[in-house]
């Protein structure tokens, strides 16, 4: 008799990014709610040299495959229904002004003709937000991509009652991603460069990065989740310049820990944060809005403890990993009945 649980096999390519926890979080709790699920990591050349990995051997007990979009074909097991998640697109007309030349031709060359075979193939395609959903079907010409947005642990991104802060102590700032431009890192040194004294900026150092920063950055080294979010919970606002984001992990771990947010009103941060309730939009690549609202932040020390108590209950809502799972479970059972 055919086995109509849901049984889920993640082969997956480390990459040491969001999509990694996305898919650690998903298999722990699908493990801790009784289903069967298994992640088979790939090394991060199996992305590019998919020809120098070895396919690996599908488990006997799996009854579908979840795969993110940019792996390569080789690595589907035949005869088993696929669901299709996608992280980044990274064929939005408005990244690219932002990519150096290799990127180009990476994503058009590379990464597009993998993915036009990913949706093909797929029994059902999801996205991590509603932005990221429209992009697809728009630009790959499909339908019926469903947004489900990335699930935070809010046990452990939770708020607690900060410590009064000491007048002469600088305002601290918080930046958490790769020191990359489409991160919006190029913009941090000048923003911190005008607001000057009185600021601070602690930033997670990629270990490739040997970006020239400001005397008021400092960088910090790799943070658990627990670490992390007491971190969060440390600091006075989360700042996030980026030019394009397929969800925003980083951004619903922060409010999630009570935190205001201090984000670009771009790409999927447009669905994260309501501009002046639970968190703060500016234009993207406008270092002056930065500066101005991060001053008007720091003169208005009652705003940021209400955005941050309003922004928690937003995350708590919205991005918590129960409602994540219960969707990707409901998709499971579909696709094995």
């Amino acid at each position: 008799m055919k086995n109509t649980k849901p049984a889920i096999w993640f082969p997956t390519v480390r990459t040491n990014t969001g999509s990694d926890k996305f898919t650690e979080q998903l298999v722990s709790a699908l493990n801790e709610r009784g289903f069967q699920a298994e992640i088979t990591w790939l090394p991060h050349h199996a992305e590019y040299l998919p020809w120098l990995v070895p396919v690996p051997q599908k488990p006997d007990w799996a009854n579908i495959t979840h795969v993110n979009s940019w792996l390569h074909p080789k690595f589907y097991p035949s005869q088993l229904p696929i669901v299709a998640s996608v992280h980044l697109c990274v064929q939005d007309p408005k990244y690219l002004p932002y990519k150096t030349i290799a990127q180009k031709y990476y994503h058009q060359y590379w990464v597009t003709p993998i993915e036009k075979k990913c949706f093909a193939q797929a029994d059902r395609i999801t996205a991590v937000s509603q932005y990221t959903a429209a992009c697809v079907e728009r630009l790959f010409d499909i339908k019926a991509v469903q947004p489900i947005y990335n699930g935070i642990d809010t046990d452990i991104f939770c708020d607690h009652p900060q410590v009064s802060k000491d007048k002469n102590e600088p305002f601290r700032l918080l930046f958490v991603g790769t020191n990359s431009i489409r991160k919006g890192f190029d913009l941090l040194p000048r923003i911190m460069e005008e607001l000057g004294d009185g600021f601070e900026l602690l930033y997670t150092k990629s270990e490739s990065s040997a970006a020239v920063v400001s005397k008021n950055m400092k960088a910090i080294p790799y943070q658990s989740p627990s670490d992390l979010a007491r971190l969060y919970r440390s600091v006075d606002a989360l700042i996030f310049p980026s030019r394009l984001e397929g969800f925003g992990l980083v951004v619903a771990e922060a409010m999630a820990c009570g935190l205001p947010v201090v984000i670009s009103d771009c790409s999927s941060l447009t669905e994260l944060a309501d501009h002046g309730m639970t968190g703060f939009l500016c234009k993207k690549d406008n270092i002056d809005d930065f500066v101005q609202t991060i001053r008007h932040l720091k003169k208005h020390p009652e705003l940021c403890v209400e955005v941050g108590r309003k922004a928690r209950e937003n995350a708590v809502a919205n991005f918590n990993i129960d409602d994540m799972v219960d969707k990707y479970i409901e998709i499971y059972t579909s696709v094995v009945a």
